[in-house]
């Protein structure tokens, strides 16, 4: 099997960050392109929990988790993949399964490579890496990440 384009989906979590030298093996043995992905929980739909939000708050909200997200993204790629031939970031908004399934979907990735769980992760394989694995258009590489995270930096400074 070669691969020509791998999407790396990341919720910025240590354990997203495990998959990273699966990632740089693959690239580094088949030149491929990688697509980064960061994917915004859609607040909408945390509606019931959070109540009614002004629809220009969640838009002011949403915006800057998306200069933030592509902040960070710019960071890992530089930081990560600067040895890659080519990485393309993407910021989505909505439920990340289904984001990392449409995305690989549209770009016809040839395999999604990520970690068996994320920041959420309390159980060996984690609910989006269910989804993604049972549903995808590609070939999926879990990468197993060990016991669950007890702190998730969401802000580092």
């Amino acid at each position: 099997m070669h691969f020509n384009k791998i999407l790396w989906p990341t919720d910025f979590s240590g354990s997203a960050e495990k998959a990273l030298p699966t990632v740089r093996s693959l690239t580094e043995k088949y030149n491929t392109e990688v697509h980064v992905l960061y994917v915004i929980e859609d607040i909408a739909h945390h509606k019931p929990w959070y109540g009614d939000f002004e629809k220009e708050r969640i838009d002011k909200i949403l915006k800057w988790e998306e200069k933030t997200a592509g902040e960070r993204l710019d960071k890992i790629c530089s930081d990560y993949l600067q040895g890659c031939p080519l990485y393309i970031k993407h910021v989505a908004v909505g439920d990340p399964a289904q984001e990392i399934i449409k995305l690989a979907a549209k770009e016809k990735v040839d395999a999604i490579v990520m970690a068996t769980r994320g920041a959420k992760g309390h159980f060996r394989f984690g609910s989006v890496a269910e989804k993604v694995v049972k549903n995808a258009p590609a070939a999926v590489v879990t990468v197993p990440v060990g016991e669950p995270e007890t702190e998730v930096a969401l802000n580092p400074s």
